[in-house]
């Protein structure tokens, strides 16, 4: 449950920021900025603050190369749907939309990976602290 919770969070801050639909920060942003600026300013911080969470604990849990290793994996099953012919190249609202599926599962898995790691190995992750 708490891995589905999180990725609804992952999921919907992406889908908030941009999306295929056109509902979207992005294309709200594009067309309103010029009269409702503190408005747009604000929606753009909470959207950052959204992301920062997720990047800082996914970093925090996997680093760097866990993020480019769940991307890779996330790539080559996307390279397998496209190498079987479910997806392609032609649909921009369907690759945007796995794109964006793709994306929140990287966030999700990052942000969940603590708990893994502690269930798997019986450690227990904690950030370090500087203490000079």
């Amino acid at each position: 449950m708490g891995f589905l919770i999180r990725w609804i969070f992952a999921l919907l801050l992406l889908v908030l920021t941009y999306n295929p639909s056109f509902w979207s920060y992005s294309t709200w942003f594009t067309e309103h900025y010029t009269d409702q600026l503190p408005l747009a300013v604000l929606g753009a911080l909470v959207l950052i603050a959204g992301y920062l969470v997720y990047l800082r604990a996914t970093l925090n849990s996997i680093g760097i190369v866990g993020m480019v290793l769940i991307l890779a994996l996330v790539g080559a099953i996307l390279w397998v749907l496209f190498s079987l012919g479910w997806l392609t190249f032609g649909n921009y609202t369907l690759n945007t939309w796995v794109f964006i599926l793709a994306l929140s599962l990287v966030l999700a898995i990052g942000m969940y990976w603590s708990v893994i790691w502690r269930r798997i190995s019986g450690q227990v992750d904690v950030d370090e602290v500087d203490t000079n």
